[in-house]
């Protein structure tokens, strides 16, 4: 099987160069791939080779590659030159802070471990977390806690909430669905956040600030507010579908498909084989609740700091605003960092030399995450330099006339555009200028329109397998990727299809003044289809 997708990745591979090239020939040397359609054929075919093959690393490269040769009009040496400077080189300086705060995260976690603190903690809920359903509201409640960041989210939730989700066998890939249906949507809609900052810094409005508008957008995000509805309901049900469903029966064997599992046992062996049996870990619960505090105080520190920095003063609000996360967070990290190694040391839970350990084992933990964070950035970069952008505003502009139904095609192309280059940030960037010159700030639609914006992006992000908080949420969970990205995709596009829905029928009520009904019927459809699919899946299982 591994032979076959080999030979489908190559093929495809050359069949989409030699189109490209033949386009390029016949069409002279005038025409460019820039702000046409095809700008999107590079996520495209990422995308489609990362579900065929299962293999991320790979496919995006060959989505790079692509790119870059439609970039480099169809030059070889100057592909290679793109690749190197425009795509991976960029996206390493791009994403730096985030890499850093990776790293961070993984040593913190390494030293949890080597202090006996997550046994400590997996052993407190066993004793007082009963059952399936408890460790699963344990850990969407922790994710709706930490609102401040998606990428703190993705990390803290999966290092804090795997020993409680793997002693009640629920797998790691659901695990990671609760963790990244959380990290967005939650951040989505909420006022202090470093997403609520990204989203004020791309209005342009003579009528609201930024802040306010996003705040007064919060009650037609349907789609994080479905998220939410769906995972509850879900949780109260107890039941899966779609490939979920397999994953979770394995896991009731045994098999909570965690990442590198057979390696990871082999390797203590050989260590029990030359150290000897490891000393008896000292940690308590205590030791995870006070590095978790410190890091979260500390990273919220820095966030304000980093905002503070750049507006000289003004407010708490107004700090959030204008916070670089990139900057903030590594920031908070490294000195949460030396505390808790200050603090564990103290406690005598692990002495400097375990905790030196620690930090090449945390650097090691990250390094897929890290990989394909590069990678899929590096394709963002490819997917910016041609323009997708130009392409959208001219398609979204043809679409002005159906205006009751804007909001349902507005939520259509960010979610796709999301989907397609793994950004929400870039996605609602582009959209919310041309949202806002088509909804004009006194139409009652305006809000819709742009929370349709918003909810897309969301949307597409959660869906898309070269999205970053989809790429951290399988390593918070410490899964395989694409088997998180196939797990998940079901239920997304089961709230995504509701939200759709939802916001034609904003449209249509928004003829008769009551688009806030829109609202209910989303929720009420939700828990409807949950139950029919309970009883789908019942009456298939007999």
């Amino acid at each position: 099987m591994k032979k076959v997708t080999k030979f489908i990745a190559i093929a495809v591979f050359l069949v989409v160069i030699a189109v490209v090239s033949i386009v390029k020939m016949t069409a002279g040397e005038e025409f460019s791939f820039v702000g046409e359609a095809w700008s999107l054929l590079p996520p495209f075919v990422a995308i489609v080779l990362a579900l065929i093959t299962k293999e991320a690393y790979s496919s995006l490269f060959i989505g790079i590659f692509i790119g870059a040769f439609m970039v480099s009009e169809c030059s070889i040496l100057t592909t290679v030159d793109t690749i190197t400077t425009g795509a991976v080189t960029s996206a390493i300086s791009d994403t730096a802070g985030v890499l850093l705060f990776l790293v961070i995260l993984g040593i913190i976690v390494a030293l949890i471990n080597k202090s006996g603190a997550s046994r400590a903690f997996g052993d407190w809920a066993q004793k007082h977390i009963k059952t399936k359903a408890g460790a699963l509201f344990a850990t969407f409640v922790l994710g709706v806690l930490i609102f401040i960041d998606d990428y703190f989210n993705c990390l803290t939730v999966g290092s804090v909430m795997s020993p409680v989700t793997d002693s009640k066998k629920i797998s790691r890939v659901k695990l990671a669905y609760i963790i990244d249906a959380t990290a967005a949507p939650v951040c989505m809609i909420a006022p202090v956040s470093s997403w609520a900052a990204a989203v004020s810094s791309c209005v342009e409005s003579e009528t609201y600030s930024g802040i306010e508008l996003f705040v007064r957008a919060i009650p037609y995000n349907f789609y994080s507010i479905f998220t939410f509805v769906f995972i509850i309901v879900l949780i109260i049900l107890g039941f899966d579908y779609g490939k979920m469903s397999g994953f979770e029966i394995k896991a009731e064997k045994g098999d909570l498909s965690k990442l590198d599992v057979a390696l990871n046992d082999e390797r203590e062996e050989i260590r029990v084989k030359e150290e000897g049996p490891a000393s008896p870990a000292k940690g308590k619960i205590i030791d995870i609740a006070i590095p978790i505090v410190l890091l979260i105080v500390i990273s919220v520190w820095g966030l304000l700091r980093n905002g503070f920095q750049n507006i000289e003063e003004g407010s708490f609000v107004e700090a959030f605003s204008e916070t670089d996360a990139t900057v903030g967070l590594p920031w908070g990290g490294i000195i949460a960092l030396i505390l808790i190694i200050i603090y564990m040391i103290a406690r005598k839970v692990i002495t400097f030399d375990e905790a030196m350990k620690c930090v090449p084992k945390g650097f090691m933990a990250m390094v897929p995450a890290i990989t394909i964070l590069v990678l899929a950035t590096g394709l963002k970069n490819m997917t910016g330099a041609l323009n997708a952008s130009k392409f959208v505003e001219n398609m979204m502009a043809d679409a002005s006339g159906l205006h009751w139904a804007l909001p349902g095609i507005v939520f259509l192309v960010a979610g796709v555009i999301a989907f397609a280059t793994g950004t929400s940030w870039g996605t609602f960037g582009i959209l919310i200028p041309i949202v806002s010159a088509i909804f004009p700030e006194t139409s009652s639609l305006f809000f819709v329109g742009i929370s349709a914006c918003l909810a897309g992006a969301v949307c597409g992000d959660h869906c898309s397998p070269i999205s970053d908080t989809t790429i951290m949420s399988s390593a918070g969970a410490h899964c395989n990727h694409i088997a998180h990205v196939e797990t998940q995709l079901p239920y997304a596009l089961s709230v995504a299809a509701i939200s759709f829905v939802s916001y034609i029928l904003a449209g249509l009520f928004d003829m008769i003044g009551v688009t806030i009904l829109s609202i209910p019927i989303g929720i009420c459809l939700t828990i409807v289809f949950l139950i029919f699919m309970k009883k789908k899946v019942v009456k298939a299982g007999k």
